[in-house]
């Protein structure tokens, strides 16, 4: 009998028992021992209290002794879960700032360590609190979809000034490191989580700030929800992408997933590359897409810096949904080709380098100075001339009619010096070819220009025929009309 209970008293720690440390900045996962477990609650059992049906002002927390409080604060709940019209500043303002007040007084006592120990009852209806607040149904948008930040005025919610207190509540349960997380996930649970990625449709963006780090801190604390949040942030970047191509939170829903791809393990998952292939990737493709841009290239840069092996796979895809009308658009996609290039080594570089430079050819020829420079501009990354000079035999021949065209006829002064300079520099590099592909070109121009004039000498010819046939036929009907 004594072996048994030394047996029991010695149980090993389940795999539950490690944590992830929210206050770290990075999305890596650091399983570490759980600090030294939390004292049980209170012995005392804390009752739900009656409905209340008006809003009076209650005593503080703070002027109760520590049994009384927790009555007290399921009432402060209740007070907090009253809804008004904001719209109209002048209706129900007494309630109004009780209700303020209440939810100040709440923060504070979450954020004390007074309330690191509240029972489970208190976790739940103020996780209940919290949902009545902030989900609701978002107002339609009227205007334009992306609004312009220098003509349009930002949205602002009018019930601001209480949900945001609602938020700060919701940061405060969510953060700490003493919030138990077997106890807050039965309350923090799929649907909740469900509801806050709906939520960043909203068009206020401070709530969409709010949102973004709570959700960052769930995804950091809660493992059991990992897999779900990422699967609807697919969801919602498939819906934009496929249907809509109108939703405000994209930016800040990349964000998050920036932070998760920095925490990816090696080797990367097959889920992880589907997600890049099926959902980053065309991404590329709605006309929006300057609102939340450098967001996206950075989670697409963070998964070539990780496996360098993908960089065949994202130039591609940049290639497939390259913007053909939109300069604006096509100049975000030359920066993003080049940070994605600085990262490719050249095994990959040359599985992609033709399409790559047929593309990059035509940017060069562009009429708009702009995308023509930007891509001139690839050639001041080290990195990138080094991939250059490695398969310049494959590269200049593809590239030096544009660069030569630029410098004979191109209005813009700075394309023209660019286009010289990189002239210049495939000849210091390889004289040789550099001078085959000068004759390639001269042949060519040669014999497009004979063409031409073959097709001018068969119109003049043309055109001469049909000023004979028109003499003559005017000869004949003046004949018989004489």
């Amino acid at each position: 009998m004594f072996k048994k209970m030394m047996k029991s008293g010695s149980r090993k720690p389940s795999r539950n028992d490690a944590g992830f440390d929210p206050n770290s900045t990075n999305m890596v996962v650091n399983h570490a021992s759980r600090p030294s477990p939390l004292p049980p609650p209170s012995p005392t059992t804390t009752k739900q209290p009656p409905p209340m049906h008006s809003i009076e002002p209650l005593p503080l927390l703070r002027d109760l002794p520590p049994p009384e409080r927790q009555p007290l604060f399921l009432r402060k709940l209740q007070i907090c879960s009253f809804h008004f019209d904001f719209t109209d500043p002048s209706k129900n303002a007494r309630e109004k700032e009780i209700k303020r007040q209440t939810l100040l007084e709440l923060v504070d006592y979450i954020q004390s360590g007074t309330a690191k120990i509240i029972s489970e009852l208190c976790q739940e209806e103020m996780v209940k609190m919290i949902s009545s607040n902030i989900f609701r149904s978002l107002p339609a948008s009227a205007g334009p979809w992306p609004a312009d930040p220098e003509e349009d005025e930002p949205y602002l919610d009018p019930n601001w000034p209480h949900l945001q207190l609602v938020y700060e509540l919701l940061i405060r349960y969510v953060v700490p490191s003493d919030t138990d997380t077997k106890i807050a996930k039965r309350f923090i649970d799929h649907s909740f989580v469900s509801n806050l990625l709906e939520l960043f449709e909203t068009e206020d963006s401070r709530e969409r700030d709010y949102l973004k780090t709570i959700l960052h801190r769930i995804y950091g604390k809660f493992m059991v929800h990992r897999p779900f949040l990422r699967k609807g942030i697919n969801n919602i970047f498939y819906r934009f992408v496929y249907e809509t191509e109108r939703h405000s939170g994209i930016g800040e829903l990349l964000e998050i997933m920036g932070s998760i791809i920095n925490g990816f393990a090696l080797p990367m998952k097959e889920e992880h590359k589907l997600f890049l292939i099926r959902a980053l990737i065309p991404l590329h493709k709605p006309k929006p897409i300057g609102v939340y841009h450098q967001q996206l290239a950075y989670c697409v840069v963070q998964f070539v810096e990780k496996d360098y092996r993908l960089a065949d796979t994202v130039i591609r895809g940049l290639l497939k949904y390259w913007p053909v009308t939109n300069c604006s658009k096509e100049v975000l996609f030359l920066g993003e080709l080049e940070e994605v290039l600085e990262a490719t080594q050249p095994v990959e570089f040359q599985r992609c380098m033709v399409p790559l430079f047929q593309r990059v050819a035509r940017c060069l020829n562009s009429s708009h100075f702009q995308v023509a420079e930007r891509s001139l501009f690839l050639w001041n990354s080290e990195h990138i001339v080094v991939l250059i000079a490695q398969n310049r035999s494959v590269i200049l021949p593809i590239i030096f009619a544009s660069l030569e065209k630029n410098t004979e006829s191109h209005w813009n002064l700075a394309v023209h010096g660019l286009s010289e300079n990189i002239k210049r520099m495939f000849m210091e590099m390889d004289p040789e070819l550099f001078e085959e592909c000068q004759q390639e070109y001269e042949e060519k121009q040669s014999k497009s220009k004979e063409v031409e004039e073959q097709r001018q000498s068969r119109w003049r010819r043309l055109d001469e025929a049909v000023e004979e046939r028109e003499r003559v036929v005017g000869e004949e009907d003046h004949m018989i009309i004489s």
